[in-house]
C-alpha cells in the first residue's frame, strides 16, 4: 500500500509500531531496559487504557499511514494474557490502518509461558514470537539470573511451535561468563535442532545502571570473545543462516521486518512506559518522542504520556542514519541516505570516499567491507 507523500515529492519512510510492557518477574542483573519486577498483580485494564490514552495523543502524527511491522517489548510482554492483546488490537484497528501483511512480534520469557497462552497469543492476531532463551546451558542461566532452566526452555520453544508459530527468534548471547567456544557452539546446535528461521546471536556487555555494571562478574579476554565469535559465525554459515545484521541472523527471506525498519531510519511510533518512538513530518522535519518511564507516573498521568520531544536536526541526521544502515551488513542504497535524511548525498560524500580508499566502504554502496564492519565504531567516529 503506497505511503502519503512528503514535501517536495518525497515519500515518507514506512511506519512500525513499538509497545512496551515495562513488568517481569525478576529483574536481570544484566538487563538495561525499563523493567520493574512484579510485586503484585499486572494492572492489564488500567494499562491498556493508559495506552489508548496515550494512542489518542499521537494520532495527528501518522494519520492516514498504515502500520507495516508490530513490536512488543519489555519488560515480558508474555506476563500480560491473550484477552489483554485481543482487546488491545482490537482497539487499535479501530484508529490505526494495519497492513495486510503486518509483522506483529511479541516477546516471551520461558518461564512465563503455557501452550494455552500461546494458543491465545496466536488468536490475538500475534504471527512472530521472539524468544528470550540466552543459554541453554544449566550453569550460564544462573549465572545469568534467569528464572528458567533449559528444560522449560525446550518446553517454550515446544509450546510456540504447537501453536503454529513457524515464524519465531530465539535470543541468545555469547561471551557468557565462563562460557567456551565449544560451550556457544553448544547453544547455537541446541537452538538449531528447532530450525528457527531467526536467532539473535549477541555479546554479552555490561552497561551503566545493571547489577553487572556495579559488581561486574568475570567475562571472557578479547582473545575469547573473538574465537567465540568466530568459530560461532563459521557454524551459523555453514547451518544456512546469513548474519544480516551485527547480531540478527536468518534464514533466507525470513529477517524481521521490524528490524529492518530500524537500521534502514524508518519511522516508528512507541505506545507504552518509556517507549521511544521517531516520526518524520511531511515538511521534512523528523523528530524523535519518548514516554513518562516509570509505569506508576504512566498509569496515573492525566493528559499527554509523552515526556518529551526532540527534532533531529539535519546535522545529526547523517550520524543517525550511519549508525543504523551501517550495521547492515548488506548496507543500504546510497539513494536511502537523502530518501530518509532528506539531505543530498554530497553532504558525506567526501567522508564516504575516503573511507572507501581506506578498504572501510564498499563501492558505489552505503555498506561496510569486512575491515570496515570490524571497526565499525572507529568507522562512525569519523561523522562525528
Amino acid at each position: 500500500m503506497p505511503l502519503p507523500d512528503g514535501a517536495a515529492g518525497n515519500t515518507l519512510p514506512p511506519l512500525s509500531l513499538y509497545i512496551h510492557v515495562p513488568w517481569c518477574v525478576k529483574k536481570c542483573p544484566y538487563c538495561d531496559f525499563n523493567s520493574h519486577a512484579l510485586t503484585g498483580d499486572i494492572p492489564e485494564n488500567s494499562y491498556l487504557n493508559a495506552i489508548m490514552d496515550d494512542l489518542a495523543g499521537d494520532l495527528a502524527l501518522v494519520q492516514g499511514r498504515p502500520i507495516q511491522t508490530v513490536f512488543i517489548g519489555g519488560g515480558t510482554p508474555s506476563l500480560m494474557s491473550p484477552d489483554f492483546y485481543n482487546t488491545l488490537f482490537e482497539r487499535l484497528r479501530a484508529h490505526l490502518l494495519f497492513s495486510d501483511d503486518a509483522e506483529i512480534t511479541l516477546e516471551a520469557n520461558p518461564g512465563t509461558v503455557e501452550q494455552a497462552r500461546f494458543n491465545g497469543f496466536r488468536s490475538a492476531g500475534i504471527n512472530r514470537l521472539s524468544i528470550g532463551i540466552q543459554s541453554f546451558n544449566p550453569k550460564r542461566l544462573i549465572a545469568l539470573g534467569r528464572i528458567h532452566d533449559d528444560t522449560a526452555a525446550h518446553r517454550a520453544i515446544e509450546a510456540a511451535r504447537d501453536a503454529g508459530f513457524d515464524n519465531f527468534n530465539l535470543d541468545l548471547m555469547h561471551g557468557l561468563p565462563g562460557q567456551t567456544p565449544a560451550e556457544a557452539i553448544d547453544d547455537l546446535a541446541a537452538a538449531l535442532a528447532w530450525n528457527p528461521p531467526h536467532l539473535s546471536w549477541y555479546q554479552l556487555t555490561l552497561e551503566p545502571n545493571t547489577e553487572f555494571y556495579s559488581r561486574p562478574p568475570k567475562l571472557p579476554d578479547d582473545d575469547h570473545l573473538w574465537e567465540i565469535y568466530r568459530q560461532g559465525a563459521d557454524y551459523l554459515h555453514q547451518q544456512g543462516f546469513t548474519d544480516y545484521e551485527v547480531s540478527a541472523w536468518s534464514r533466507p527471506g525470513m529477517a524481521s521486518r521490524h528490524n529492518l525498519n530500524y537500521w534502514m531510519f524508518g519511522d516508528y511510533l512507541a505506545l507504552g512506559a518509556g517507549a521511544h518512538g521517531k516520526v518524520t513530518f511531511g515538511n521534512g522535519d523528523i523528530r524523535r518522542f519518548w514516554k513518562t518511564r516509570q509505569p506508576e507516573a504512566y498509569l496515573n498521568r492525566i493528559g499527554s504520556r509523552t515526556a518529551g520531544s526532540q527534532l533531529v536536526e539535519p546535522d545529526e541526521r547523517p550520524l543517525e542514519f550511519l549508525m543504523n544502515a551501517l550495521r547492515l551488513t548488506s548496507g543500504v542504497s546510497e539513494n536511502l541516505f537523502t530518501e530518509r535524511t532528506g539531505l543530498p548525498l554530497s553532504t558525506v560524500a567526501v567522508k564516504l570516499e575516503e573511507l572507501r580508499k581506506e578498504n572501510m566502504l564498499e563501492p558505489g554502496r552505503i555498506q561496510t567491507t569486512e575491515l570496515g564492519q570490524r571497526y565499525l565504531n572507529s568507522l562512525l567516529e569519523r561523522f562525528l
